[in-house]
């Protein structure tokens, strides 16, 4: 009896109120985030998508697609963005607050003196979490990746014909579900789950990051001996995590971000292998890092102001509802 008790008790906890809100708390630091620096995620794809579109210094993308399209060219496709990106970080950091919960449980409840979480965990864990992020959100990604592009001045001249990707008109997206159910009509319902492959390597991103990220939190909270560290410490060491994570994964961004564009047919029926191998052949080895810059001013920027939204949300919560 008492262990059906401690499965109920162990199921109930699993769907938590402390797991809400991390993933509300999350969710909540992403859109913010990336809110403020979104220009920045519009060069980063502009320079991975188009590819005659030089590799400048970043603010001079900036300055060239503001002068060409004025700023809403900056700010295109924002509200699917931060819609997605909302939904994206739910799934992701309930999650990864489930599979911790699960840890601690294996590792024993309540006491002081359990096993310390370890790299191995974190690695582990945030990986299946991101897993679990791709398989669901893709097609949200897929249309985010196509209203962003949608009426871009684009560089490379075939790609702004309207006989492009498919040989079949390029589609005018009236918001998120037209856009899905354009792209299932013209597409077929399997490239909403365009850049699946690399997307799943790519969940070693985000675990690359919060390993180094959560290591560095324990290490400092016991070097300092706080229980909790300030914004401006949370705010370097995600800085420090994602710059580790981006440069590592970056090659597999380049080809994700081409696959849910959907211009090249060519890429589009290649093995990730083959588009790397494609990639390199036609553009250059240099093709591969195209846009790095960019990437990482906006999305080291961006996570470390998630972080240090996320976790003072999370320890303000917490602690008002006298869980902390």
């Amino acid at each position: 009896m008492e262990s059906d008790d401690g499965k109920s008790s162990s199921l109930s906890s699993l769907f938590s109120y402390s797991n809400l809100v991390h993933a509300v708390s999350g969710a909540t630091g992403s859109v913010i985030a990336i809110s403020v620096f979104y220009p920045l995620d519009t060069v980063r794809t502009r320079l991975q998508v188009d590819d005659h579109r030089h590799a400048k210094n970043t603010f001079l993308v900036l300055k060239e697609i503001l002068k060409e399209e004025g700023l809403p060219g900056l700010y295109r496709g924002w509200l699917s963005m931060a819609s997605t990106m909302f939904i994206s970080s739910y799934v992701y950091f309930y999650t990864y607050a489930s599979f911790q919960y699960c840890q601690h449980s294996l590792l024993g409840h309540g006491s002081k003196d359990k096993q310390s979480p370890t790299m191995l965990f974190d690695l582990l864990f945030a990986f299946l979490a991101g897993v679990v992020n791709v398989l669901v959100t893709t097609p949200l990604w897929v249309v985010n990746t196509r209203l962003k592009l949608q009426g871009a001045n684009l560089h490379t001249a075939h790609f702004n014909k309207k006989h492009g990707a498919f040989k079949s008109p390029r589609k005018h997206y009236n918001g998120i579900i037209d856009c899905i159910l354009k792209i299932i009509s013209a597409e077929g319902v399997g490239k909403l789950w365009g850049g699946t492959v690399p997307s799943i390597l790519l969940a070693t991103n985000p675990a690359i990051q919060f390993m180094i990220y959560e290591a560095l939190k324990r290490y400092f909270k016991r070097y300092m001996d706080v229980t909790e560290l300030s914004g401006l410490m949370y705010f370097i060491l995600g800085a420090v995590a994602k710059t580790a994570a981006t440069v590592i994964t970056y090659p597999l961004q380049v080809i994700q971000s081409r696959l849910r564009a959907g211009f090249a047919k060519e890429e589009n029926t290649q093995s990730l292998k083959q588009n790397i191998l494609h990639l390199i052949r036609t553009r250059g080895v240099g093709s591969l890092y195209k846009g790095l810059e960019a990437k990482l001013l906006q999305t080291v920027l961006t996570a470390a102001l998630m972080f240090a939204i996320y976790e003072k949300i999370a320890a303000f919560i917490f602690k008002i509802m006298g869980l902390q």
